[in-house]
């Protein structure tokens, strides 16, 4: 194949002029380079080697110039062991790339520098014939990492040349539109040996909606980081693979069962799955060493069941639905969620979470697990008057507790009125609220350090919570107060600012930061 030929079609779609000041900067230029002293002999006197990593921290056609300069720097070109023709152009977005360009630069890299293809990245309009011959002739550069994204006029298969591979450590497979169809797992039974990591996005999955035995130890024997996006039709999902340590599961509304496992897992996410109408959702999962969970924007509707205690956790977020339903039904779901993350050490509860915790039938006070591990607390509320008791009761739960993050969601949906009393006035009845629960959060007092506040309105809710904690926090340090945008009254906000600032403290190492 004319290398000539494949170099010209490389740049048709660009100008390679952008490049002369990245080559200039690292000494590269075409110039430099042909000229006989100095710089350029040293340069060119370096171990291919080094001269692969130089030409690496270059776009790709900013490394293709360089083969114009010899049959040497040719050489070196086409055995870069990583190809990632997404760098072409990253502002604002990669173009679309020709698929038989890449496929032609493919195909000129000599057999001996077969087994040199580390990573290959496209992203491209694509017939599934081409995808197919494209992916056939990387396995056979027995390429380790691929990274693919691509446009098909059809629904395609999944390129049973992947499954063969004997090299592939790592896959991501996007499809922008309109998907791709997952193999039978009878035909997949002795592939995937060698793969640690795998991402699959926009699976169609209406014709095999159950995938029970698809990700598990024969198949997947060496798996360590698994996500899927995208998994139109999938009804139940299974994921049991004994090294795994990641998983990442998104958009997949339809389901309705998941069942994870795996001794080595530390990261569970999970976001905006399961149907909101559906009423018997079923999540079980059965990981020892946990670290790390993310329940994010699912129907409150779920039940979570956690088959071992999750005394590894370190982090934990929580962000539900909120359903209009039976409130009661979801509460105890969300409360029964929570019970299981009372090891963690840090907690973080979504807007909707505080609602379903803040609701009014049925108190929430009794119902709290103790979170005795918890160091860190993040709360996302609008923070009405309905809100206060369910944040009472959180303090109250976490008596060990060093960091509070309240996040104020301003909308215009929030009832909150403006604070118009003198600071030392105590007869404010959300102050008077605050004050008969010294007691109840008297260990929270006891052991709080730092309070931040963000999206802070000067109003009587926020007010009277400062206030609160500034009476009474015996070991607080710092309190940071984060103005929201929309408060616009400078002097009433200075005002605001003196009084709080020459208030009586219960520590004396507070401090009251502004921003």
């Amino acid at each position: 194949m004319d290398f000539n030929a494949t170099f010209t079609a490389f740049h048709k779609d660009f100008k390679i002029d952008a490049c002369d000041e990245v080559l200039t900067t690292t000494g590269l230029s075409v110039m430099d380079t042909r000229d006989s002293g100095g710089m350029s002999q040293l340069i060119s006197h370096l171990p291919d080697s080094l001269l692969h990593q130089i030409l690496l921290l270059l776009p790709l056609q900013c490394a293709a110039i360089t083969s114009s300069l010899s049959k040497r720097w040719r050489s070196l070109f086409l055995s870069l062991p990583d190809l990632d023709f997404t760098s072409i152009n990253e502002n604002p977005k990669p173009p679309s790339f020709s698929s038989n360009s890449i496929y032609q630069l493919l195909s000129l890299r000599h057999h001996r520098d077969a087994n040199n293809l580390r990573s290959l990245r496209f992203r491209t309009p694509i017939t599934f014939t081409s995808l197919n011959s494209l992916i056939r002739l990387a396995v056979t550069h027995q390429v380790q990492d691929l990274d693919v994204e691509v446009t098909t006029k059809d629904y395609f298969n999944f390129p049973r040349w992947i499954v063969t591979s004997q090299k592939l450590r790592a896959l991501k497979l996007k499809s922008a539109y309109p998907g791709f169809r997952l193999p039978p797992s009878s035909s997949i039974f002795g592939g995937f040996q060698k793969l640690t990591s795998l991402s699959l996005s926009l699976v169609i999955l209406y014709n095999q909606p159950y995938l029970s035995d698809f990700f598990t130890d024969p198949n997947f024997p060496l798996l360590e980081k698994l996500a899927l996006e995208n998994c139109f039709g999938l009804k139940e999902l299974r994921v049991c693979c004994r090294l795994l340590q990641e998983f990442s599961l998104k958009n997949s509304l339809q389901l309705d069962s998941l069942e994870v496992s795996g001794n080595n897992l530390h990261r569970l996410k999970v976001v905006s799955c399961f149907h909101s109408y559906s009423e018997e959702s079923v999540v079980k999962i059965n990981t020892p060493n946990l670290k790390t969970f993310l329940w994010n924007s699912n129907a409150v509707t779920t039940t979570v069941y956690f088959l071992d205690k999750l005394i590894c956790l370190r982090k934990a977020f929580v962000g539900v639905l909120l359903l209009h339903q039976d409130i009661n039904s979801q509460k105890q779901r969300l409360l029964t969620l929570l019970s299981e993350l009372s090891h963690s050490y840090k907690l973080q509860l979504g807007n909707q979470s505080v609602e379903i915790l803040s609701s009014k039938k049925g108190l929430v006070k009794n119902h709290l697990p103790p979170f005795h591990n918890m160091r860190f607390l993040e709360l996302q509320t609008r923070f009405d008057r309905h809100n206060v008791q369910a944040l009472s009761c959180l303090f109250k739960s976490c008596p060990m507790l060093n960091i509070l993050l309240l996040k104020i969601i301003n909308d215009q949906t929030s009832e909150r009125r403006q604070w118009n009393n003198d600071l030392w006035d105590m007869s404010n009845s959300e102050i008077q609220y605050w004050e008969s629960q010294t007691y109840e959060v008297e260990s929270f007092l006891k052991n709080l350090e730092f309070v931040e506040i963000h999206g802070f309105l000067e109003c009587e809710n926020e007010m009277s919570l400062a206030i609160f904690l500034l009476r009474h926090g015996k070991a607080l340090i710092k309190m940071t107060l984060r103005s929201s945008f929309l408060c616009r009254d400078n002097l009433r906000r200075q005002m605001i600012r003196s009084q709080l600032m020459g208030f009586s403290k219960a520590s004396s190492k507070a401090k009251i930061s502004f921003h």
